[in-house]
């Protein structure tokens, strides 16, 4: 095992030692303060991982051309994570295109069938496995995520408009009101600013342009009008990586009990400093986005790290793991520990889907799995995020 996968485990074996056991929930979900619990008031962590491609414009998660659908979902579970964040976008649902075939070459049930077919039998196997899904609006355009150059920076375009982000999420929540293990709505993926509109968000200011936060309110009555069941994510602004706002003007739903911010975080938005100091990366990541869990507040709510990761295994053309991303995990992993917050490790894949600065079938240095996607790229990794050895 390499340095950087030696310490990863390390780090990780501390979290273990905090992390209450995975039992299997009584749905629906809802929050109460910090805490996401259960029907019986149970709480209730969700440990997930990211299983990107339905975004892209390949309108498919990956690996589905390396194993079988339900081979995925077992070694997913077998690994001890209890939920799978699934990205999509709104030209999946608006435009349902039939897959390639080739995407689906381990699976000749699916071929022939449109995205949202193929999507629906994600979703129903990943249930019927026992895991949790969390359905995330990842971007508008089928593509890969995310910088400000290539677009998609708000929660609409003028392709897609706000109407259509409505309407699309009413879609998605109709299609899966009655697959109980589909818990969560997460909103919309790391708004950020737009230069090809001339436009940055901000939480709060009323310019129905640009105020995130006034326009999840409209998103969350739109998914709680079709089913009230689901928790609603919100992330926050600047890449997800900014809940500031939350402090002076939190979110409200129509619909109580069920509101969970959503943060992201990685080693590029740390200076070396942050990294070297534990209790230094505590204070800044507790101002960022770590205070919201801060209890009887009128802000209290749950934190989902929805996306936050490290790499584990060499890129494609060989080049070993940098030593920022070893650091960041480690700080990160301290920081969950003390915290309590629940998270999605970006990503599953082994294999990275076809898109904006991407390159198909290439490895994915972040991934959890190998490309073959039949094994881990690191066991030890698995062991030290979940305490399952594979």
């Amino acid at each position: 095992m390499s340095a950087f996968l030696r310490g990863l485990a390390a780090a990780f074996l501390c979290v273990l030692l905090t992390t209450p056991a995975l039992a299997a929930p009584k749905y629906p979900l809802s929050t109460r303060g910090p805490d996401i619990v259960d029907a019986r008031g149970a709480k209730v962590r969700l440990v997930s991982v990211n299983w990107f491609g339905a975004e892209s414009g390949e309108f498919v998660v990956g690996g589905l051309d390396r194993q079988p659908l339900e081979k995925i979902v077992k070694t997913v579970k077998a690994g001890g994570f209890n939920s799978v964040r699934l990205p999509w976008s709104n030209e999946l649902v608006e435009r349902n295109p039939v897959v390639e075939d080739r995407y689906l070459a381990a699976n000749p049930k699916l071929k022939g069938k449109t995205a949202l077919a193929v999507f629906d039998a994600v979703v129903d196997e990943i249930g019927r496995q026992g895991l949790m899904v969390v359905l995330d609006n990842h971007r508008s355009r089928g593509d890969w995520c995310c910088d400000e150059a290539h677009g998609d920076g708000l929660w609409w375009t003028p392709a897609y408009p706000e109407s259509a982000w409505l309407a699309d999420w009413k879609t998605v929540t109709a299609r899966y009101a009655n697959r109980p293990f589909v818990v969560a709505a997460e909103l919309r993926n790391e708004i950020r600013p737009d230069p090809s509109l001339g436009l940055k968000p901000a939480w709060g200011g009323g310019d129905p342009r640009t105020d995130w936060r006034a326009a999840a309110m409209r998103g969350a009555a739109a998914v709680q009008a079709v089913n009230p069941k689901l928790l609603i994510i919100v992330g926050g602004i600047d890449y997800q990586s900014n809940l500031r706002g939350v402090r002076e003007a939190p979110v409200s739903l129509s619909v109580p009990d069920k509101l969970v911010y959503a943060a992201h975080d990685y080693a590029w938005t740390h200076k070396p400093e942050d990294l070297a100091d534990p209790a230094l990366f505590a204070r800044v990541a507790h101002e960022r986005w770590g205070f919201v869990r801060d209890p009887g507040q009128p802000f209290t709510a749950p934190v989902y790290m929805s996306e936050w990761g490290g790499c584990t295994q060499n890129g494609p053309d060989g080049q070993p793991c940098k030593s920022d991303r070893i650091a960041f995990v480690q700080a990160l992993a301290t920081y969950a520990r003390e915290s309590g917050i629940d998270w999605a490790w970006w990503p599953l894949n082994g294999t990275q889907s076809a898109g904006y600065n991407r390159t198909a079938g290439a490895v994915e240095p972040y991934g959890l799995l190998d490309p073959t996607w039949g094994r881990w790229a690191d066991p030890k990794v698995i062991e030290a995020l979940t305490g399952v050895a594979p």
